[in-house]
């Protein structure tokens, strides 16, 4: 089958006011997008039972997929869960496997086994139960009229564990027949528009069974082949062809051939050539180093971030002298050059990167422009700097120079 579309409800007066963000619908379109089924909407309701059934109503009438997040919980306002139980006309049983679950959390964590805790074991007895692995309210599978309904808890990171553990694999079983493939091809340090005019030729001569995804982020462009056909074995050889031929005509700016972070990319380097890294980090307070330590296996080749936020850090730590914070300001190539080669001492390490700038809102009294970044990285024999200026606000600001930095990183190593 193809051409499946799929609906997204989120439920829940904390999205209408603005209070809480709504990442799962995103998080579930991107998904549903790269397994070949279209998003038709996405729709936010508030814990309203009349504004619940009527957008259930709107969107199965349109979609063959409806997925709702959100109201599952043990709470007076987690109606999701008796409201389909009536929707569909089934009654409430107990589920001995979410039971158990729920009894085993409770314990782990040292807590009473409460009455409401009971009424989280409690599921329809039209449903299929989908097993939450993170947490004690299951999802839930409705089959209707050839429509499916999943109710899945609002909580973003139980939320991605029953999609990934039980319903997309579902969808993979019940809905396709072919074979789905994805290749990648991750680039930086150009825009779209350069790749999209660099392998124009490329793209126009793609067969209709494959197609190709630009998704821009931060200073990287991500380039996804997608292809689906009866054979994987010959699908996964033709889309092999196509991802050389991109990254062949793009081996310049080529990082990456799989879809991955680019601290996984660093750390794969790292790891690979036997090399450490340390980082002295002032505007970006640590951020880098989280980053970094992301990747399991991360303390092989990362031994530390300096945090120097303060000036008195930065000369106690790294040596940076008060005469030079004094004539350059502490947002200046010349400290930032101080801070990368005092990491690079205090950290002994064989590769150390030094970041310092003025995020926002306000200027300092140097008058350094806000959106200021200077970045460094060196080792025994040479350092690199570069000067970048952010316009966004605060958050996006240092989400920017934590990106570029890592770029930065990667650009230099590379070429070593």
């Amino acid at each position: 089958m193809s051409n499946i579309a799929a609906s997204i409800i989120t439920i829940g007066d904390e999205l209408l006011i603005g209070q809480t963000i709504d990442t799962n619908s995103a998080w579930i379109a991107q998904h549903l997008n790269e397994l070949g089924i279209d998003v038709l909407r996405r729709v936010a309701v508030g814990d309203d039972k009349v504004a619940i059934v009527k957008a259930l109503n709107e969107e199965i009438a349109n979609a063959t997929i409806v997925i709702i997040t959100g109201g599952l919980g043990p709470t007076a306002d987690d109606i999701t869960k008796p409201l389909l139980c009536e929707y569909f006309g089934g009654k409430m049983v107990v589920s001995e496997q979410v039971l158990e679950h729920v009894k085993a959390m409770m314990m782990k964590r040292n807590r009473p086994f409460l009455e409401r805790n009971l009424k989280q074991a409690e599921v329809p007895d039209i449903c299929t139960v989908l097993f939450n692995k993170m947490g004690s309210a299951p999802g839930m599978w409705f089959d209707k009229n050839g429509k499916v309904v999943i109710a899945l808890p609002g909580v973003p990171f139980e939320m991605v564990s029953i999609m990934e553990d039980e319903v997309l694999p579902r969808f993979r079983k019940q809905f396709f027949s072919d074979a789905l493939l994805h290749r990648s091809v991750i680039t930086a340090g150009e825009g779209e528009s350069f790749i999209a005019e660099k392998i124009k030729d490329i793209e126009e001569s793609l067969p209709a069974h494959i197609r190709l995804a630009y998704l821009p982020g931060a200073g990287m462009v991500k380039l996804r082949l997608t292809g689906r056909a009866a054979n994987a074995e010959v699908l996964g050889s033709e889309l092999d062809k196509w991802q050389r031929q991109l990254a062949e005509r793009l081996s310049e700016i080529v990082i990456a051939m799989e879809d991955i972070p680019l601290e996984h990319v660093l750390g794969r380097w790292f790891a690979a050539n036997g090399k450490t890294l340390g980082l002295a980090e002032s505007c970006t307070g640590g951020y880098v180093g989280h980053l970094i330590t992301q990747v399991a296996g991360a303390s092989d080749y990362f031994k530390g971030s300096i945090v120097c936020y303060a000036e008195e850090i930065k000369q106690s730590l790294l040596g940076v002298t008060a005469d030079m914070l004094a004539q350059e300001g502490a947002v200046s190539e010349t400290v930032v050059v101080e801070m990368a080669r005092g990491a690079l001492k205090v950290l002994d390490v064989d590769y150390a990167f030094a970041i310092t700038g003025l995020l926002g809102p306000a200027a300092t009294a140097d008058r350094v422009e806000v959106g200021t970044i200077w970045m460094a990285v060196a080792d025994k024999d040479s350092v690199k700097t570069k000067k970048f200026w952010f316009p966004y606000d605060r958050a996006r600001n240092k989400d920017m120079a934590v990106s570029m930095g890592m770029l930065m990183i990667w650009k230099f190593i590379s070429r070593k």
